[in-house]
């Protein structure tokens, strides 16, 4: 026995030598600077996990604006200079903008690869996006938004629309609620049931969703989802929900789910459970991020009086020029795209609102060795290497936004209260200056139908409601940076508030 754990002990010790020898990368010549940290496979993505700002920050002190870290097992070169962010987009003939979205969607969600490179066709799931979250489909869906804000928002926790009684809860939870239920009929349509009956049905799979998106960090770190038994449980719950025969049987379902549903792509070749999955995983991004972008505009909102004055002045001119009034006797407020895309001050207050809270991540994989041309050096990179920006460098850069912690609601407003297109570094005009969403051809699709998301949010808010904080001074809660490279950072605490409808 002892004759063999000393072998064994050998073994190791000789396959630990070799893995060092053999198993690190070096740095060759042309390449960025190379940071390997020294856990295997892990690299540096323990340190990069507890700060990735300061973590970027001091490799961009010591090593440059261009520079490569080894994360869970991948090389992942890291482009800080703002104002090259437009040159390696240029480089795009190299880049595989998706392979790590569709690998990392297929580990989280559990459906079948989507991959190109594995025999399958996205070319219709993109033409599914475009023809839905734009033009004439994507007023439609937000008509629909609208609709169904108004449905979950005037009545929690108000059993009379005319109350005059205050309403008391956590500001992330009722947002939570409202942009979740909200979001899923609108998407998913209704069944035509008792209204009590169909809450009770969102609720339950809000449950769901938040045990599933609790892990999700996790998930995408590369840990398997069987090991946290409540989340797996919840996702499956979750998807079968989400099977074509329970969607037939809704209402109003979306035309971007019923395009999914019937269209001769990826997805048509999944059987029922793989499909389901998907619509998952479209759930997902639609909510996961929205859900915070709304609390962090509201939250920001309410607490600069100079933002709230200016946000209700706006509203109120908005719902005359549309010929809106509100009222309780169940006629919703309409506004057409027209009325939402010209509203500056809101735009300015949502824009700022993510600025402050976004932590996304934007990779790319390279397709070919190929040599990256940018405006202080060019660079070789490897195949199956990734580029990536991570935008709040930028923006949290003084250069860029003075005093860049600071909510400052008009901040994207121009001198004539319109909006402010034109920002700086070093002197120089940057293309790219904002990016919550991503860019290039990896650019969220549904970016668009967030932001009126969360503009019709606020405006509903400001019409129905008196809004107040329960206490008086109301310090910002910490970002949760668990979930930094995966978009809005939640607050890590929620912040009470109340609210109650307006005397009409």
């Amino acid at each position: 026995m002892l004759a063999m754990t000393l072998i064994w002990g050998i073994i190791l010790t000789v396959c630990s030598y070799l893995w060092l020898i053999l198993g690190l990368r070096r740095r060759q010549k042309g390449e960025p600077p190379l940071v390997k940290g020294w856990i295997p496979h892990l690299g540096c993505a323990l340190q990069f996990g507890v700060n990735p700002l300061e973590f970027l920050r001091a490799n961009e002190r010591k090593h440059g604006q261009v520079f490569t870290c080894k994360l869970m097992g991948k090389y992942v070169h890291f482009i800080t200079n703002p104002l090259s962010y437009q040159k390696v987009l240029c480089h795009g003939k190299y880049f595989d903008g998706k392979k790590f979205h569709f690998a990392t969607s297929t580990k989280v969600f559990g459906h079948g690869s989507m991959d190109p490179s594995d025999g399958n066709t996205t070319e219709n799931i993109d033409n599914t996006f475009n023809k839905t979250l734009s033009g004439d489909a994507l007023i439609s869906l937000t008509d629909s938004m609208m609709e169904n804000l108004q449905f979950s928002m005037t009545f929690q926790g108000l059993q009379e629309p005319r109350s005059t009684t205050w309403v008391t809860e956590g500001m992330y939870s009722f947002c939570y609620r409202v942009m979740f239920e909200a979001g899923y009929l609108t998407l998913f349509g209704r069944k035509l049931t008792k209204q009590d009956s169909e809450r009770a049905f969102i609720l339950n799979i809000l449950e769901d969703f938040k045990e599933f998106d609790k892990v999700f960090p996790a998930l995408v770190a590369g840990l398997p989802i069987h090991i946290f038994k409540t989340a797996h449980n919840a996702r499956e719950k979750l998807a079968e929900g989400l099977k074509h025969e329970n969607i037939q049987t809704r209402n109003h379902v979306s035309e971007l789910i019923r395009l999914r549903m019937f269209l001769n792509d990826t997805v048509s070749c999944f059987d029922a459970a793989n499909k389901a999955k998907t619509h998952l995983a479209l759930l997902w991004a639609a909510e996961a991020n929205t859900i915070p972008a709304t609390f962090w505009s509201l939250f920001q909102m309410m607490r600069s009086p100079e933002a709230m004055k200016a946000a209700s002045e706006e509203v109120s001119q908005a719902l005359e020029n549309a010929g809106q009034k509100i009222n309780f006797d169940g006629k919703p407020i309409r506004l057409n795209a027209m009325h939402l895309n010209d509203l500056p001050v809101l735009d300015s207050i949502i824009k700022e609102s993510l600025r402050l809270s976004s932590a996304s991540l934007n990779i790319r994989t390279a397709k070919e060795d190929f040599t990256l041309h940018l405006e202080d050096g060019s660079y070789n990179i490897r195949k199956d290497d990734i580029i990536a920006f991570y935008p709040q460098l930028m923006h949290l850069d003084p250069d860029i936004y003075p005093d860049p912690l600071t909510f400052k609601y008009d901040r994207y407003l121009d001198e004539n209260r319109k909006t402010k297109t034109t920002f700086y570094s070093k002197g120089h005009k940057l293309k790219y200056y904002f990016m919550p969403f991503g860019s290039g051809n990896a650019i969220c699709p549904g970016r668009l139908f967030a932001v009126q998301e969360i503009k019709q949010f606020l405006i509903l808010m400001l019409s129905y409601f008196e809004l107040e904080f329960v206490e008086s001074h109301v310090n910002c809660p910490p970002l949760d940076q668990s979930r930094a490279g995966l978009g809005i950072l939640p607050p890590l605490n929620d912040i009470e508030f109340k609210y109650k409808f307006k005397q009409l």
